[in-house]
């Protein structure tokens, strides 16, 4: 069953999921004992049982995974991030409080909001990217710079070769599947070790402008050729009268209320999933399920970035990239885009993501029509 741990000081220390088997081990039959003394045979038979007895209770003691870095160069065990996080005093009061209250909101919408709980499955995991070399738990959500954060763990990680700079490493090159290891690859006794004993972080972004960030870049850019053909000829086909046949094939003018109604269509996610890229993060990172220690913001990226390297102690080794993006989807962006879109369906739309204005304090946008 699903069980939650904590650590000395009370805060919660990770997640878990199916508790591994137990042995069950039964008693063995009384034998009767023999008068005659122990013959040299006998004794070393029980020397040989004793020692194996032994070298297997050392091996099963060690952990799943040491830190490649520390078991390769042997250095003493340093204090892990999340030591660092619930029991340290290394980062700045200001920022631990807000991140404590984050926590704290996360928490109670989860508890006002989740009817039932379920346990975690290997399937939740695919998004949770894993650095065991410096004790970090990535769920990357995208449209919020997770391009860059893949960069920074494929440094961290060793997989960059001799690149210290992630920006050096290309945007294509981050998103390659098998550079960065997710949770879901491990076994349920390293998962549940990882969940317990790594810090879990998530970078989230305010629901709409995540959105039209994701329209933007893959129904108004003329390379996103392979979306156009997946999605945009499905959205002219169900959701324009009379389309040309040409905009059938290629799928590459699709407006935004086009994109809306396809999100809010009922038929659309009962025949499949959300593309990760306007999916949900309350079902991209299951956040009432693992409980991430740190959450970030897109609206605070720079300075959330910097606690969690900070936390993990490699502040020093590489820097979060720093955007000077100027075309990036901000609220006035957004409330343009909104602005042909009806009440009705503007109200559809916000019901479609609204655990995740919850779960993560966004308030209802000014711009919409329907409050």
């Amino acid at each position: 069953m699903f069980r939650e741990l904590r650590s000395g000081n009370g805060q919660r220390a990770g997640s878990m999921l199916l508790s591994d088997l137990a042995l069950l081990v039964g008693r063995s039959p009384r034998v009767r004992m023999r008068k005659p003394k122990v013959t040299r045979v006998g004794f070393a038979l029980c020397l040989g049982c004793f020692i194996m007895v032994l070298l297997y209770f050392n091996s099963s003691l060690k952990p799943a995974s040491e830190p490649v870095g520390e078991r390769s160069s042997g250095q003493k065990s340093r204090r892990s991030p999340l030591q660092t996080l619930y029991d340290g005093d290394q980062v700045e009061s200001a920022v631990q409080a807000i991140h404590q209250g984050r926590r704290e909101v996360l928490e109670e919408a989860c508890r006002s909001y989740t009817r039932k709980r379920r346990v975690l499955i290997p399937e939740d995991l695919k998004h949770v990217m894993v650095d065991d070399q410096h004790g970090l738990l990535y769920c990357y959500v995208p449209k919020v710079a997770c391009t860059n954060w893949k960069r920074v763990l494929m440094v961290l990680t060793g997989v960059a070769g001799s690149l210290r700079d992630p920006l050096a490493i290309p945007a294509n090159e981050a998103h390659i599947p098998g550079n960065l290891r997710t949770l879901s690859e491990y076994s349920t006794s390293q998962i549940n070790q990882r969940l317990r004993s790594y810090l879990k972080f998530v970078f989230v972004r305010e629901p709409f402008e995540r959105l039209v960030s994701a329209y933007r870049n893959k129904f108004t850019r003329s390379y996103n050729t392979a979306f156009h053909k997946r999605y945009g000829t499905k959205i002219v086909q169900r959701h324009r009268p009379d389309p040309q046949p040409e905009a059938l094939e290629r799928g590459n003018d699709v407006s935004f209320e086009e994109f809306v109604y396809y999100l809010v269509d009922p038929a659309t996610q009962r025949k499949e999933p959300f593309n990760e890229h306007w999916e949900r993060v309350h079902s991209l990172c299951h956040p009432c399920l693992i409980h991430y220690d740190v959450v970030g913001k897109y609206e605070t990226l720079e300075q959330d970035s910097r606690y969690v390297l900070q936390l993990a102690g490699v502040e020093d080794q590489v820097s979060f990239p720093t955007s000077s993006k100027s075309t990036r989807t901000t609220g006035d962006m957004a409330a343009q885009f909104f602005h042909n879109i009806s009440p009705f369906y503007q109200k559809k739309l916000y019901n479609l993501y609204r655990m995740d204005f919850l779960l993560f304090n966004y308030s209802i946008p000014a711009y919409l029509k329907f409050r």
